[in-house]
């Protein structure tokens, strides 16, 4: 319920930005690519946000920790990556719209920043 209330929160602060650009944050579980009801939330409102600005390009960066086997990590921040474009796509969002990027496995963000993705609204 916290993490839930977090997320919404996130979400309320993200609606206030003006233009374009806005950035979401999509959390997921160690090793996992599963979206759970929160992050469906958070890319559900993303998605929302992205009809409001149809010629806008929707970013998705995955991220993953770095665990020893960086081939395994990195495919899991691709694979992150790939499931939020989907429920994006599911979600109304056109494919051609959407520019995955995984990124490099890395440390650097701690334990739950690099078990996310992030979603980024950018002009077109």
């Amino acid at each position: 319920m916290r993490r839930l209330s977090l997320v919404l929160g996130l979400c309320l602060l993200a609606g206030c930005a003006t233009g374009p650009s806005r950035k979401y944050i999509v959390f997921f579980t160690r090793d996992s690519t599963a979206l759970d009801d929160p992050a469906r939330l958070v890319v559900a409102h993303a998605a929302e946000q992205a009809a409001h600005y149809p010629n806008s390009v929707i970013n998705v960066e995955g991220y993953a920790a770095a665990h020893g086997d960086l081939s395994a990590d990195a495919l899991l921040a691709i694979d992150r990556a790939k499931r939020v474009s989907a429920q994006l796509a599911a979600d109304g969002v056109a494919g051609g719209r959407i520019r995955q990027k995984p990124r490099a496995p890395s440390n650097e963000d701690g334990a739950v920043g690099s078990r996310r993705v992030e979603i980024e609204i950018t002009a077109g």
